[in-house]
């Protein structure tokens, strides 16, 4: 079965725009495709999830777990954990290791939360 050539009839739209104006299109499609996938992860993560993230990072599940518990009691689940621990560890200047202990140590958790917007205590 040959296909039909039709990509002139479907490029018709895209005949006006300005290379500036295609590449603009493309990262809004692709936005548009991706969105969706971003919002389902923010929304339905678990802690089993985000332990199993932070196990893959090199922490052990009993660094792993405060740092979910964290997380949790922060509002910051969304974001993820492993995220939460890089995002901390470029605020620092320390190691993503570093990062991680110091939340499973109940230390910083202040800090993540305000690099994501959100207020501490």
């Amino acid at each position: 079965m040959k296909r039909e050539d039709d990509f002139e009839t479907r490029s018709v739209h895209l005949k006006g725009l300005s290379e500036d104006g295609l590449t603009e299109r493309f990262w809004m499609l692709a936005n548009q495709l991706v969105d969706p996938m971003l919002d389902l992860g923010r929304r339905y993560t678990t802690p089993a999830i985000e332990r199993s993230v932070l196990l893959r990072m090199g922490f052990s599940s009993i660094e792993a777990g405060p740092i979910v518990e964290g997380a949790i009691r922060k509002g910051l689940m969304g974001k993820g954990c492993g995220h939460v621990v890089w995002r901390l560890s470029v605020q620092k200047g320390i190691s993503v290791r570093q990062a991680g202990l110091e939340l499973a140590e109940g230390r910083c958790w202040d800090e993540a939360a305000s690099l994501f917007g959100k207020g501490g205590r």
